[in-house]
């Protein structure tokens, strides 16, 4: 019997993701000038307020305003109207360093045995439903919003925009696990008081269904036979959306983890990413485990890939690593077996894990809107000030963790 499956996204001016995105520069700048800052910093967005509290172990001396401001003002919070603007709102900072209790399990005399920052378990997930090898309902509601948010910048055919939104895409399957059709599309977005409000939400849907829609298939031409005209469109479907972004909802930095990673498929050990250096486990395991997912489904293992790693903290050596394949293997072993040949190919220690994928740089500001999985890995140059005018430029690789780099080795270790 088909059956429905349903994903969500967040936009970057979501209160929750503004958060993220804070938490996420922090950690940029702290690891442009000190590569081996051990950092936790959470923040909390609401009207006219950023809070900044959590943990820094670091050589270097940072504008916490500064960045938080700048984040503000490059996703648009850039009107008094907002009731949360880049230059007036009050930026308070409440953050100390790191417990000793804490740094003592994670720096060793030898880096090689650099202990876990944290115990947990951490999952990562591929399917080749998609040319990304991630959930297809997260990978459009992803792009539905990446491109109203383009659509809010250019400032053109929909002149209205404000920064927050959210989406939703509910997919229906075949029996055979097949995605057939789009079967419904939600999409709240802050907008302007511009007219009535009947009126006003009438443009607002016809807009979207009319210009948004018709952008999203040709941009991702192989999405577009999904698209019917039996789609249920639920846009505003509370109606007015004008007061939204922090004065509207508080945020948090890690409220969002579903959203930044599989849409609610495979699994998620519970550990938010964003504010935390590779240290903690929560992020670098998790980077780890999709980029072998990804890497196994690449190489035909099987189409479909779960991967667990777990640690205690203060250990390198993980507790264990767990494969579920649902059944789609391609290899004449169990999924205890695969996970073996995991553990011989993918050093799963954080220091090794930190190595493979160039986590000690300042790659993570890009990661925290829009998905930390599924995204393209590039190569870009980024500059990064300092008070008393220091400033440093570095180019580094961006989502590492999505390359295709361990394909040959796997294909050799599974005889494919």
């Amino acid at each position: 019997m088909a059956y429905l499956f349903t994903s969500e996204s967040v936009s970057e001016g979501h209160p929750d993701k503004v958060a993220d995105q804070i938490s996420d520069a922090l950690i940029d700048n702290f690891l442009a000038f000190d590569p081996e800052s051990k950092v936790a910093c959470e923040t909390l967005v609401t009207t006219g307020q950023v809070i900044l509290a959590g943990e820094v172990k670091s050589e270097t001396y940072l504008d916490v305003q500064t960045i938080a401001r700048d984040v503000i003002k490059k996703i648009g919070y850039t009107k008094s109207e907002y009731m949360f603007e880049a230059n007036s709102c009050g930026v308070l900072s409440a953050i100390h360093e790191q417990s000793a209790d804490i740094n003592q399990g994670v720096d060793r005399a030898s880096k090689e045995e650099q202990g876990a920052g944290d115990q947990g378990m951490m999952f990562g997930y591929a399917t080749n439903e998609t040319e990304n090898y991630m959930p297809l309902a997260l990978d459009i509601a992803h792009a539905l919003l990446i491109e109203l948010a383009n659509l809010r910048r250019e400032d053109a055919e929909i002149t209205y925009l404000r920064p927050d939104a959210k989406s939703q895409v509910t997919l229906e399957y075949s029996d055979d696990n097949k995605p057939q059709r789009i079967d419904a599309i939600v999409i709240s977005t802050q907008h302007d008081d511009f007219a009535p409000e009947a009126e006003m939400l009438a443009k607002i849907k016809n807009d979207l269904i009319s210009i948004l829609i018709p952008r999203i298939k040709a941009k991702y031409p192989q999405y577009a036979h999904l698209f019917n005209d039996q789609i249920q469109y639920h846009i505003n479907p509370t109606g007015k959306f004008v007061i939204g972004g922090p004065h509207g909802d508080t945020g948090l930095t890690g409220r969002k983890i579903i959203v930044d990673t599989y849409g609610g498929k495979g699994a998620h050990g519970g550990g938010a990413f964003s504010g935390k250096d590779p240290s903690k486990v929560d992020r670098s395991a998790a980077y780890a485990t999709r980029h072998i997912a990804k890497n196994l489904v690449a190489a035909g293992v099987a189409d479909e890939i779960l991967v667990q790693v777990s640690y205690a903290i203060g250990v390198a050596k993980p507790m264990g690593i767990f494969v579920d394949t649902y059944g789609t293997s391609k290899v004449n072993l169990t999924n205890g077996e695969i996970a073996k040949k995991v553990e011989e190919i993918f050093d799963m220690r954080p220091y090794f894990i930190e190595q493979r994928l160039k986590l000690r740089n300042p790659i993570y500001s890009e990661t925290a809107a829009y998905g930390h999985m599924g995204r393209k890995p590039e190569t870009v140059t980024k500059t990064f000030k300092a008070p008393g005018g220091i400033e440093k430029t570095v180019t580094v690789e961006l989502f590492t963790w999505e390359k295709l780099d361990f394909v040959d080795q796997v294909k050799t270790a599974f005889g494919l």
